[in-house]
């Protein structure tokens, strides 16, 4: 499945709904979801994480590009 096609699949599903749910609204406003579309859809074709390297490192470096490492900091409680 090409980008488009998995952009396009993204999209789709997020319309069949009235309202796109909690998660899907959370990793959309990543910017990375069409990463970690990819990451998973990986890891449910292969059901092992380490054949999975080149979509998290994909899905890392959005997550870095678009600025989430601060969204993930730890605090002290």
């Amino acid at each position: 499945m090409s980008d488009d096609e998995k952009k396009l699949s993204v999209t789709q599903a997020v319309n069949e709904d009235d309202e796109p749910d909690e998660w899907d609204k959370r990793i959309f406003s990543t910017g990375c979801s069409v990463e970690n579309a990819k990451m998973t859809d990986c890891y449910y074709n292969t059901k092992d994480w380490r054949a999975c390297k080149k979509e998290m490192e994909a899905f890392r470096e959005c997550w870095k590009r678009q600025g989430n490492d601060q969204r993930t900091d730890t605090k002290d409680a």
